[in-house]
């Protein structure tokens, strides 16, 4: 991560800077010197963030971002903006489809510098996917009201504390056998920490990012088999992955309560890896990290025995 404080005491405001993704971005802008404003529903769930930055460095204010009126308030006077709100649940349209456009319009309006859009990687036809349909209107409603908006779509990402390797390694711990959806569904994972630092170089320097398109995906494409069997051999375990036949995942994803809906069923089983010659992390100057540089050492505690695994010899 960058030391040169680039963007010292610059405002930028953080929407969905109490997520997964959010949390990550604050550090990189922070290493920068930026004066961060944390604009979430929960913002106390980033509090956590409050050790990494200097006295009066950042500021933490309640946002709605379905709220217009909310929205506008969190920007004014903002340098920047950095918008990370996503969901699979509630209006996603009013959410990720409208509420980036009141964003960009409220930081144009406001003179600000920088705009940065996450989005996702989501298939090009993509009919009948709330999720991906919002998505894309999200985009065009930025583009439309900042043009020198910079949009990032990452893969599905994976780090400590939250994504992919988390969702399956609770599982994969507790169960001898489990299902695999989508098992021949290609994924390209990647390290959060490389889109946060994708995120901060844009706002750091919109001349050179601004208006543009990166699609942020990670060194390697593997297939969600793939992906769930280096998880089970990083815990030592070699449990029973059953591939399961599509037309079950689908049903499996109408049913309430499941930990996969049907737009997410969607999403995968149309791939998620970066389009063939989109611009990506080198285009910004950053060298994608794989995800077996650090598996091995996350999944330490989820081991029979944990760290006390491994024998030793004399």
């Amino acid at each position: 991560m960058a030391s040169t404080r680039t963007l010292h005491g610059k405002t930028v405001v953080l929407m969905g800077g109490s997520g997964f993704l959010g949390g990550h971005v604050a550090q990189a802008l922070l290493a920068r010197g930026a004066r961060l404003r944390i604009a979430a529903r929960q913002p106390d769930k980033a509090w956590g963030l409050k050790p990494l930055a200097n006295l009066g460095q950042i500021q933490f204010v309640r946002c709605d971002a379905a709220d217009r009126a909310s929205v506008e308030r969190a920007v004014q006077g903002a340098y920047a903006v950095v918008n990370c709100v996503g969901s699979f649940a509630g209006n996603l349209m009013r959410l990720m489809g409208e509420a980036p456009g009141w964003m960009a319009t409220a930081a144009r309006e406001g003179g600000a510098r920088a705009f940065v859009h996450v989005s996702a990687i989501v298939p090009e036809q993509h009919e009948g996917n709330r999720y991906a349909e919002a998505k894309r209107a999200g985009e065009e409603r930025v583009r439309a009201a900042f043009p020198t908006a910079t949009i990032l779509r990452p893969s599905l990402l994976f780090g400590p504390g939250g994504g992919v390797v988390e969702l399956f390694a609770p599982p994969i711990a507790r169960f001898p056998v489990l299902p695999v959806f989508g098992a021949e569904a290609q994924v390209q994972p990647a390290y959060v920490a490389d889109v946060a630092e994708g995120a901060a170089r844009a706002v750091a320097d919109p001349r050179k990012f601004g208006g543009k398109t990166f699609e942020l995906a990670g060194p390697e494409v593997l297939t969600m088999l793939e992906l769930q069997q280096r998880i089970a051999a990083g815990q030592r375990r070699e449990p029973v992955l059953l591939p399961m036949p599509d037309g079950i995942a689908a049903f499996f994803a109408r049913l309430p309560g499941t930990p996969m809906n049907s737009d997410q069923w969607g999403l995968l089983k149309a791939d998620n890896v970066a389009s063939p010659g989109a611009r990506g992390f080198k285009a910004l100057g950053i060298d994608p990290k794989p995800l077996d540089l650090f598996l091995e050492d996350w999944m330490v505690p989820y081991r029979k025995h944990g760290r006390f695994s491994e024998r030793l010899s004399y």
